[in-house]
């Protein structure tokens, strides 16, 4: 269950997409689908070790999310808007090729630490080396597709989120169930481990061959007289772009805060979903990790694609507001679905439920891009998107898990009242980014329209 936050690139002139052949470019959307893979499954793979890593570090359920929070999104997040800068001047695949290293490195470090600060500071570095991903695969697809095809390669990229997740989950599980025992192990190099400390080198080292296969994509960026002023018009000032993001406060305020609030509550479940279904309802961490890779790997992508169709169909019909109308529906379904599976008495029938909060879960995502991609002006997209990753990327992984474990630590008290901290902060959550998407529609509203009127006044 994730929260893709990528969004809509601004397709480059004809001239760049010419650089590369059709060949070529679908190579690069499939490496970086691959590091996708590759980032989310170094991402996931901590919430299915909550248990052993309690136990052996003798850490609480707020430290712990503190890792799969705090620790990993604050630099995710923070790192985007300068590394954004970088990527606009810099030598892309081997942008890509350095964080692809230096995530797998510091995953692999991961199962060297020997105290929760070395854990804290390892996850620091993972998110620091996938903050370069994000803003490098944007550009470099979006340099190398016409505007008319760069949605499917786009669609094809961030599949990369639901398969990398399904992925963590289902192979995670498949390893912490041979490795979830008291302990040391001797590691070759590395010294004494324990047992579950194995699972960061299984999913750090494919991660050093991403690198490598990122150095064989093609730069498409030349030193050209054609090139170089086209990028120069394509970028607004970051002061100007201040000055509309100032002017349409509401507008990318509340949609930005909006879907922050949905991202958490999906970032909570998330990280806490193996942890519930082991505590209530005595589930193994396989089978536990294996429902939850199942799911996010075929019903995430089916959510995501009805959300996408939903927004252009409402599109059509006139509704300006179609994108906000669908984060509205999502976080309604969520709120009732989300709300009430952590509750059922039968484990059968909670995982049955986890089928639509799945579904409700990734609906908004794709609409999620094209709010912000249409309440900015084109020139001013690169920025301001940065901007918006910044608010619901550092909002949604600080708080996300973190609000569950602070309700089971210190609301409820106990380890075992997790299914109501799971409840109480989806509802909560759902019913403001409700409250707040729909606030923000009469003023998206109206910014579209200006944007419009804006864009045929500058064709005439």
């Amino acid at each position: 269950m994730t929260t893709p936050l990528r969004a809509e690139p601004t397709a480059r002139p004809s001239t760049r997409s010419r650089l590369v052949t059709p060949a070529q470019a679908w190579y690069a959307v499939a490496i970086l689908t691959i590091a996708n893979v590759s980032g989310f499954v170094d991402r996931q793979i901590l919430s299915l070790l909550v248990e052993p890593i309690k136990r052996d570090l003798k850490v609480t359920d707020t430290q712990v999310s503190l890792l799969m929070g705090l620790g990993f999104v604050v630099f995710y997040s923070l790192l985007g808007l300068p590394i954004g800068r970088w990527v606009d001047r810099g030598h892309r695949p081997r942008i890509v090729a350095l964080g692809a290293l230096v995530w797998s490195v510091m995953t692999m470090l991961t199962g060297a630490a020997r105290s929760y600060g070395h854990l804290f500071l390892a996850r620091v570095g993972v998110g620091a080396g996938e903050a370069t991903l994000g803003p490098a695969a944007v550009s470099i697809i979006a340099d190398q597709f016409p505007r008319q095809r760069l949605g499917v390669a786009m669609s094809t990229y961030m599949m990369g989120t639901f398969l990398g997740s399904g992925v963590a989950y289902a192979l995670g599980a498949y390893v912490v169930g041979r490795v979830d025992k008291p302990g040391i192990v001797t590691v070759p190099l590395v010294g004494d481990v324990y047992p579950w400390q194995l699972v960061f080198f299984v999913v750090g080292l494919p991660g050093i061959l991403v690198a490598l296969l990122a150095l064989t994509m093609r730069e498409p960026r030349v030193a050209s007289p054609q090139a170089a002023p086209v990028r120069e018009t394509a970028q607004a000032p970051f002061t100007e772009v201040m000055g509309y993001l100032r002017a349409n406060a509401r507008t990318v305020g509340a949609l930005s805060l909006g879907f922050a609030c949905s991202a958490s509550v999906n970032y909570g479940v998330g990280a806490w979903l193996a942890t519930f279904l082991i505590r209530t309802h005595a589930w193994t961490a396989q089978e536990a990790g294996t429902l939850q890779g199942v799911l996010t790997f075929t019903i995430g992508p089916l959510g995501v694609m009805l959300g996408g169709r939903l927004t252009d169909a409402w599109a059509k019909r006139g509704h300006l507001d179609a994108p906000l109308r669908v984060g509205i529906l999502g976080a309604l379904g969520m709120l009732i679905f989300a709300g009430l599976y952590p509750l059922m008495p039968s484990s059968m029938v909670a995982a049955a439920m986890l089928v639509p909060v799945n579904i409700f879960a990734a609906m908004p995502w794709g609409a999620a891009n094209a709010a912000i991609a249409v309440a900015m002006p084109p020139r001013m997209r690169g920025q301001g998107s940065a901007m918006y990753q910044l608010v619901v990327n550092l909002l949604s992984g600080a708080l996300g898990p973190t609000a569950v474990a602070l309700l089971t630590d210190h609301v409820f008290r106990d380890p075992l009242a997790l299914r109501y901290s799971l409840s109480l902060s989806s509802v909560i959550g759902m019913a403001l980014a409700i409250a707040l998407l729909a606030w923000a529609r009469p003023a998206f509203r109206a910014t579209v329209q200006r944007l419009r009127v804006d864009a045929d006044d500058a064709a005439e």
